[in-house]
This record gives C-alpha cells, sequence and structure tokens, in this order.
C-alpha cells in the first residue's frame, strides 16, 4: 500500500519518499506520495521526482495499477533516469496545476448543488470542468443559477474531510450523487468531503480549503449529450 499524503493534507508541495517497486513499464511505486491518481474525473498529477545526486525525472501523471485503490504508480515522461527500489527521493507537484484542478473540483461539487439533478458523470480540467446531469429539459433561468453558484463562492464556506465505514454509505444512499460510478468500498471506509452546510458527498479528489479560494465562476455551454442527458460546462471567470 501506498501512504496517500494528499488524503491529510492537499497543501503539500513536496515531500520525501521510498521507491518500494518498479512495473515492467517503468512505473514507479513508492511507500508515500502527495501525487494524486487519476480517478473519480480528477486527472492524475504531474510534476517532478529529484533524486539525491540531484537529477531529476519529470513525472507525466499518476495511476492506480490494475484498479488497485490502494496503491499509485508514478508514470515518467520519456527517456527520464532510472531509479532502483530502496532510493530515497523527493517529491515535487507541479503545483500551479494541481491548485487549479483542486479548485475547479470544489466548483463542480457546488455545480451538483446548483443544479439539483442526478449527476451521470464528470471531468475535472485546468481550464474547465463539466457535470452530466439527468436532466429533461434546461432551466430558464441560468443567470439565477450562475449568480448562485459565485454566493456560494463568496460565503467562503469550509471545505473539509471525514470518513463513514462501509455500512454507514451503504444505509446512507442519498449522499452518493453519481448514477454510473460508486464510491469505492470493500476498505472499510468512504471519504466524505462537505462544503460548509452546503454538500455533503462521498470524494477522494483533492479540493481547496474554503470555497473562496476557488474565484469567480462562469457557466459554459450546456449541450445535449442524449433524450435526458445535459452536459453543463463550468469556466472560471478570470
Amino acid at each position: 500500500m501506498t501512504q496517500f499524503l494528499f488524503r491529510d493534507d492537499a497543501y503539500l508541495k513536496s515531500a520525501e519518499a521510498t521507491v518500494t517497486a518498479l512495473t515492467p513499464e517503468g512505473g514507479i511505486v513508492l511507500d508515500r506520495t502527495i501525487f494524486y491518481a487519476t480517478s473519480g474525473g480528477q486527472p492524475g498529477d504531474s510534476g517532478t521526482i529529484e533524486r539525491d545526486d540531484g537529477t531529476t525525472l519529470s513525472i507525466a501523471t499518476a495511476v492506480h495499477p490494475d484498479g488497485d485503490k490502494t496503491a499509485i504508480v508514478h508514470v515518467p515522461a520519456a527517456d527520464q533516469p532510472q531509479l532502483r527500489v530502496g532510493d530515497t527521493i523527493r517529491l515535487n507537484l507541479d503545483w500551479d496545476r494541481r491548485y487549479r484542478l483542486m479548485r475547479m473540483h470544489t466548483a463542480l461539487h457546488l455545480l451538483s448543488v446548483a443544479f439539483p439533478f442526478p449527476v451521470t458523470g464528470g471531468s475535472v480540467g485546468v481550464d474547465k470542468g463539466r457535470l452530466d446531469f439527468d436532466m429533461p429539459e434546461v432551466p430558464s433561468d441560468l443567470d439565477a443559477l450562475e449568480s448562485r453558484l459565485n454566493d456560494f463562492v463568496s460565503a467562503n464556506h469550509a471545505v473539509t474531510t471525514e470518513w463513514i465505514t462501509d455500512e454507514e454509505m451503504a444505509a446512507n444512499p442519498d449522499l452518493i450523487k453519481t448514477m454510473n460510478v460508486k464510491p469505492p468500498m470493500g476498505q472499510g471506509r468512504v471519504r466524505l468531503v462537505r462544503i460548509g452546510s452546503v454538500d455533503l458527498q462521498p470524494c477522494g479528489g483533492t479540493h481547496v480549503a474554503t470555497t473562496a479560494e476557488i474565484g469567480p465562476l462562469k457557466l459554459g455551454k450546456i449541450e445535449k449529450k442524449g433524450s435526458m442527458n445535459r452536459r453543463v460546462s463550468l469556466l472560471f471567470a478570470e
């Protein structure tokens, strides 16, 4: 298992770790990491690994190996120096990219409140995110919905995490907003993200500490993706 440092502190920009395994494809497994692995619509982190001799490896992304949510594989860019099992290294995040993903991921949680429809899919991007809703018609009050989103942001709600057991999760299915993606269960507990009194839902992603950090938002295109499915894009207004 890999210790996911980002779950306790999403603001860690660097940390030391030890190489525990190398995959046949050249991926790097560590005993601990600050790199989030692609899942839940959020892309894996990028950055660098620094060796004791000062040489660095560029990390293109991070993934879960073969669906194993307890480990993370760091995927180097092409033609990088080789590591060895047992090496002690320093991880450095591409923080600007990660922070924008944190802001957008938290903003999409707010979007799921402003648009009170079942969620059928989603994607977190650096400049734009989107949620797909089981929504027969586009609401007529889009300006009011955008204003409500920005009211959530400016209210500076605290964003916190907590854990419940698998049994508690099963007993509270209304916490799950996504129709097609269920929270990972089977490890004994499920992580919840709470935004003040506004929202509470299972999520393993990285988020900002307060909604004010998100910054102003604007609704993008709303596209029809089926008889009942509508895709709502969200952008930073900066």
